[in-house]
């Protein structure tokens, strides 16, 4: 069943010479305005566009980005405030109003906050609220594994870390001893499934899986290559030392350097570690 407030790729059905007729099945033929057509749009052809309601409430089609569709979270920027509430620019020509009564606190104009996408049970527009405890559970199932990676918005911060909305349906935990990077209220990130809790609570870490892995090799090698191949630093060096050098926890530089030496890119001394000669030369 086609929903409003969704991506399709739809058919064109038929066109007009204010724009072409989208098949939506259930919703029927939806109007494309002309002005979001690609020029070379032809009857036949199939086309993503986004549904939302027009302003009397007919499906309506554009080529348009939504910075977010339904049942997701965003954060969006204020552009007005009237008595009906605040509207917030979400990509769209037509902004999304947030109701009085589903803010969490009063919104400004200009301002950002963090909101969840829905289809209001009142007259089926699409509205945003920033009372973003209400849409998650944290009971709700789940079947997460380590190292799984997923989606990440940082939605606040506690004296443990950052709480983090998971794939836009579970609140997870970054401890802030093992965040090694600037984060913001809002800003989306990749992170990885840390730990499950026998109670379902999630831990979560920005560091994990092969590309992370990858990532940090690639630091290390760059970082000896500036001290001519070798590095006063290893597996006993305070963690205070290796974050402020490679911007990652001790855990993770020991694995690094680990398959560094494995793959015989690099020696690991008493003092340091040193990029094998060979290594030098054919980089």
């Amino acid at each position: 069943m086609i929903e409003i407030g969704y991506y399709y790729d739809l058919e064109v059905v038929k066109k007009v010479d204010f724009g072409y007729y989208l098949d939506a099945d259930n919703l029927g033929e939806v109007l494309l305005p002309i002005k979001f057509a690609p020029d070379d749009l032809e009857i036949g052809d199939e086309l993503e566009v986004f549904l939302y309601l027009d302003s009397e409430g007919l499906p309506i089609a554009t080529t348009q980005e939504a910075y977010a569709a339904v049942e997701e979270f965003c954060y969006l920027r204020v552009v007005d405030v009237t008595n009906v509430g605040a509207f917030l620019d979400w990509g769209l020509d037509k902004d999304i109003l947030v109701p009085f009564a589903e803010q969490h606190r009063p919104m400004e104009v200009g301002k950002s906050y963090l909101v969840y996408l829905y289809v209001s049970d009142i007259d089926g527009r699409i509205i945003a609220s920033s009372k973003i405890d209400k849409f998650l559970d944290d009971d709700a199932p789940h079947n997460y594994k380590p190292q799984q990676s997923v989606d990440l918005i940082i939605a606040n911060s506690t004296q443990l870390g950052y709480k983090a909305i998971i794939n836009h349906e579970h609140w997870g935990v970054l401890y802030k001893n093992e965040v090694f990077k600037q984060l913001s209220f809002g800003q989306s990130i990749k992170g990885f499934i840390k730990h499950v809790r026998p109670d379902g609570k999630i831990d979560l870490s920005l560091q994990g899986g092969d590309e992370t892995r990858t990532k940090n090799k690639h630091i290390i090698l760059d970082y000896l290559k500036s001290q001519q191949g070798f590095a006063t630093v290893n597996d006993r060096t305070d963690p205070e030392v290796i974050t402020e050098l490679f911007g990652m926890s001790k855990a993770a530089f020991k694995k690094a350097i680990g398959g560094l030496y494995k793959e015989r890119i690099i020696t690991i001394e008493s003092d340091g570690i040193r990029l094998n000669s060979i290594n030098k030369e054919t980089e």
